[in-house]
């Protein structure tokens, strides 16, 4: 059964917790599952981390108990020392692709599909922007049977080139006024203001196949 995170969103504990044992599984296999030692430093590095954390070693173990309640998170057995491991995918029941960017929203905070494509490379390699969005736009529109979507995308920040994604794993996001749509303003040129969106648009394509060409 899929975990269902409108009734119980992760706390950003857990969240780090979970996105972290992600992490590790793909960059640091040798070492994986995690020892809660391992699992503290990991979710409190400096590094590939927003916001960086510092958990104590009570609040992991707490957050584990909670993620363990829900299958997220399992308990590694033959080792002298407790082993964690995730259970993500099959928990949640997304496809690899769908799990190693809802870690990175997890890990890094909201990004672009340019963004989450260059910090997946470790993760998955994905084929180019345009698949990263396909596996964003699924997540936004999963069906409430499967237990709602996951992510969304928020409106475009002023003075920003692309809008970002950001998971909802932790519950709905609250989006700061600077970055709401401006209302409209009477009196201005609508066929101008249109003509610019049209630039911008070309602009930004333009500049996605630039990225991809140079890939």
């Amino acid at each position: 059964m899929n975990h269902d995170f409108r009734q119980r969103p992760l706390s950003p504990a857990q969240a780090r917790v979970l996105a972290t044992l992600m992490e590790k599984a793909r960059t640091v296999p040798d070492s994986y599952p995690l020892t809660l030692n391992s699992l503290h430093s990991g979710c409190n590095q400096k590094s590939s981390r927003d916001p960086v954390m510092n958990l104590s070693e009570a609040d992991i173990s707490a957050a584990i108990d909670t993620l363990r309640e829900t299958s997220l998170v399992i308990e590694s057995s033959g080792s002298r020392v407790t082993r964690y491991e995730h259970n993500f995918q099959r928990a949640v029941g997304v496809p690899e692709q769908s799990a190693v960017l809802l870690g990175l929203l997890m890990l890094r905070g909201p990004q672009t599909a340019g963004e989450l494509r260059i910090n997946a490379d470790r993760w998955y390699k994905f084929l180019d922007i345009a698949s990263v969005e396909a596996f964003l736009e699924e997540l936004a529109e999963r069906s409430d049977e499967k237990g709602g979507p996951l992510v969304v995308l928020l409106p475009k920040a002023p003075g920003a080139r692309e809008a970002r994604w950001a998971h909802l794993l932790c519950g709905a996001v609250e989006v700061p006024e600077s970055c709401s749509p401006s209302p409209a303003v009477p009196g201005v040129d609508t066929a101008l203001a249109e003509r610019v969106a049209q630039l911008e648009a070309r602009v930004e394509q333009l500049e996605k196949t630039l990225r991809e060409l140079g890939a």
